[in-house]
């Protein structure tokens, strides 16, 4: 973890408190929410070293020409998409793990980035609801 260390912490914080949330809010709203938080947990935790090693693989790519950069990133997106195949086909076998939760722990990284940065710039918002006579 080099130049995108900060930013891979602090959404892997992020996602262990919206994990956690969600495992809470599972123990209140499921009679056996066992298999909930394991697929919680795994996909969390898949998709966290997912987008760690995505930060990895730019990291080095940046340095790399062109040609070499593209076949190295494009490996390392199919070797990514195999290992969360892999996931998803096994907490669909294990029949411990649900494995919608499995894949919501995984969808859990986009979440995070997506509704941090939506959130970040309030003068997007004051833009949005100011009326078109104020301009």
């Amino acid at each position: 973890m080099g130049l995108t260390r900060d930013l891979q912490i602090k959404v892997a914080k992020w996602v262990l408190i919206v994990d956690f949330i969600l495992i809470i809010a599972s123990l209140i709203f499921f009679n056996d929410p066992i298999g909930w938080i394991l697929g919680l947990v795994f996909g969390g935790l898949i998709g966290i070293l997912n987008f760690m090693e995505l930060g990895r693989t730019l990291e080095t790519a940046v340095t790399m020409n062109p040609r070499r950069a593209q076949a190295y990133a494009a490996s390392k997106y199919f070797l990514r998409y195999i290992i969360t195949g892999i996931v998803i086909l096994i907490s669909l076998k294990a029949n411990y793990i649900n494995a919608l939760g499995t894949v919501i722990g995984l969808l859990l990284v986009k979440f995070v980035i997506i509704s941090t940065n939506l959130f970040n710039d309030m003068e997007f918002f004051k833009n949005i609801f100011r009326r078109k006579e104020e301009d």
